[in-house]
């Protein structure tokens, strides 16, 4: 055996370097000034230089990271995706069966959503849509996970196979239809949203074509 099994490893230093933690904190001051702009001002009204005021940062700055503003909104939606993942692979793993399934994740959604647009919803100008994110990696994640969801739930209970990628499609489509109509009540109802919104995934279930 060769000697050098016995020398101890020397250390590496294994945190990031400081341009990373540069780069890492510049982001993340980018992404908190976003949403408080956007949440005093609404999307629409919102601006880059606005985004860029309150952050600190030279205007060079947020230009080496984001190209405008709706790059900026999709890397917020891809942050919030990533950290609502886990509580819908929690629904996913609890769930028995497609209803069960269902309705754990849309009210850990609408839940989701209501806690994080709080000034958004309080602030944004009157009748303002909220725009759609494009399809960011972690976005499409969250696609893929629901569908492996309800392949898993299907096959449990032995229903008959079904179009995963249309079912999967409606069923986020309905999600975030009902849950922007949801955020713009007084007061938001995140319970009789996720019953509407079962009920009416539920009552269309029955009648798709089988595969």
């Amino acid at each position: 055996m060769s000697n050098i099994a016995y020398f101890p490893k020397p250390h590496v230093d294994q945190r990031p370097g400081k341009r990373e933690r540069t780069k890492t904190a510049n982001r993340q001051a980018i992404l908190d000034a976003a949403r408080e702009v956007f949440g005093e001002l609404g999307y629409d009204a919102a601006t880059v230089r606005d985004i860029i005021r309150r952050t600190g940062l030279a205007s060079g700055t947020f230009y080496n990271y984001y190209k405008s503003k709706e790059e900026v909104f999709d890397a917020l939606a891809d942050d919030g995706a990533r950290r609502f993942r886990p509580l819908l692979r929690e629904q996913s793993e609890k769930a028995t069966d497609f209803e069960s399934f269902v309705r754990g994740a849309i009210l850990a959604y609408f839940n989701f959503v209501a806690t994080e647009q709080e000034a958004w919803r309080i602030n944004r100008p009157p009748g303002e849509q909220i725009p759609h994110a494009r399809p960011t990696p972690e976005v499409t994640a969250v696609f893929d996970e629901v569908r492996e969801a309800f392949a898993r739930v299907l096959e449990h209970t032995h229903a008959p196979p079904v179009d995963l990628d249309y079912l999967t499609t409606a069923c986020i489509a309905v999600a975030r239809e009902i849950g922007d109509k949801m955020l713009e009540r007084r007061p938001v109802d995140t319970e009789g949203a996720t019953d509407f919104a079962v009920k009416l995934i539920l009552g269309g279930l029955p009648a798709l074509p089988r595969l």
